[in-house]
């Protein structure tokens, strides 16, 4: 026998799944994908409870199966919101709570229920989790993993006192497993995504809505008999957080593509765009409290070299540890950015100086000089700095980029066959002297 009533919301929420399969494909996550599976256990929980009302003990499989895998979304939508799951202790939990709940599940829908091993059942949902995390306690402690551990463990303890109540135990049961499932959906989703968006806060609230279903629901029909609702408005929430969740989805991508614009695809590094207008902001900001900011323009040498002998690949190589030992290098007020093949350009803020300046130029020289490690090659690359101070050198961003990069080729063909300089550069593109320099380090 098949209860048609659910294949409205079957076809509803396999369309929405198909819906989220495009929009995700094409910016694919690890946590996409596990919201992914997560949708077809739905569709799969609507499937199983199609032959709900089968005779015997396919009505109890059906019934296992749909319950089953309705939780079985729940704790994989939570786990993918986790910022530890790739941690070896956040899998165990997940599968300790996947095997506990669906035993658990098991034994208080049978029609011939075991007292102890439903006691036992209970008491594994919220003590094996609690003994996984607590043994991993030295590498993960999050606010998170204990708000989970602490609703499965509230979980035990409301199952222990309340699952042999008479004439309705487990249906009370049941609900605050489905109850804690979803509620802890709803706080992993406010946790991993605090930010003032509409899908953000579309998905909250439906994992919210959906949790509150196990709750409400049996309270009307305890206190309000005569109330019909249909079936379909507790299915409502589920429709709600597919909603969400594409629309983060979408957002993510949009975010990502924001960054892409404003970013280098190789180094990661701000592009050519994002530097130029941090520059003007930095500058604008030094002039309004009147005080200083730097501009270093560091030209790598030797990497044409480094590309034509040992291939494209190593050279890309080459820019990307460059690249992260100069961001590492300055503080996070600072801007490092690639502003050409092998040109990166550096935005110091307030408080700096010229001399400051210069020291930080002589650091990233002593970078450079050291011979690069890349797999199984060894790459050496020199670099040729200039430096311009504002308002020092130049009153505006075009020429105080115009001076940084007429020191930098001052000293590129200054220094060929010597040592190479740091030069900070002076009005009208004046060469520094040595004095002035006072920086010198072997290319």
């Amino acid at each position: 026998m098949v209860n048609w009533v659910e294949v409205p919301d079957m076809a509803a929420v396999a369309l929405l799944t198909c819906a989220f399969s495009s929009v995700a494909r094409h910016n694919q996550t690890p946590a996409s994908i596990v919201w992914l599976v997560g949708w077809v256990m739905i569709v799969l929980h609507f499937a199983a409870f199609l032959f709900l009302a089968a005779p015997g003990i396919w009505g109890y499989l059906a019934q296992l199966a749909g319950l089953s895998t309705l939780i079985w979304a729940g704790i994989l939508f939570g786990w993918a919101a986790v910022p530890y799951r790739n941690d070896f202790s956040g899998r165990w939990i997940v599968v300790a709570r996947l095997i506990a709940n669906t035993l658990y599940i098991g034994l208080i829908t049978a029609s011939s229920p075991v007292v102890w091993m439903e006691r036992l059942s209970a008491i594994l949902i919220g003590a094996v989790p609690l003994a996984i995390a607590i043994k991993a306690l030295p590498r993960v402690s999050h606010p998170l993993r204990w708000a989970v551990i602490g609703l499965n463990c509230s979980l035990s303890v409301f199952l222990l006192l309340f699952q042999q109540r008479n004439g309705n135990g487990a249906d009370l049961a049941l609900n605050a497993v489905l109850f804690t499932v979803y509620f802890g959906c709803c706080v992993s989703f406010w946790f991993a995504h605090r930010r003032a968006t509409a899908g953000a806060f579309i998905t909250i609230a439906g994992f919210l809505a959906w949790a509150l279903v196990f709750v409400v629901a049996p309270l009307t029909q305890a206190l309000l008999p005569l109330v019909q609702i249909e079936s379909g408005v507790w299915n409502l929430p589920k429709y709600v957080v597919a909603a969400g969740m594409i629309l983060l989805v979408l957002e993510d991508q949009i975010e990502h593509n924001r960054h892409l614009a404003l970013h280098d695809h190789l180094t990661g590094l701000p592009n050519r765009r994002l530097y130029q207008d941090r520059l003007a902001s930095t500058l604008e900001r030094a002039r309004r409290a009147q005080t200083r900011a730097a501009l270093l323009v560091v030209d790598l040498d030797g990497f044409k070299q480094v590309n034509d002998t040992l291939g494209h690949h190593v050279g890309d190589l080459v820019l990307q540890q460059v690249a992260g030992q100069f961001a590492a290098r300055v503080r996070r007020s600072d801007t490092v950015a690639r502003t050409g093949g092998d040109e990166f350009s550096i935005i110091l803020e307030e408080p700096t100086s010229r001399e400051d300046a210069v020291l930080v130029g002589r650091a990233l020289m002593q970078i450079v000089n050291e011979p690069l490690q890349l797999g199984k090659h060894t790459a050496r690359v020199g670099a040729s700095i200039g430096v311009a101070v504002f308002p020092d050198d130049a009153n505006d961003m075009e020429s105080l980029c115009i001076a940084a990069d007429m020191r930098m080729y001052d000293v590129k063909n200054d220094s060929k066959g010597k040592d190479k300089q740091i030069s900070p550069a002076t009005p009208h593109s004046r060469p520094a002297s040595q004095a002035e320099a006072g920086l010198r380090s072997a290319s």
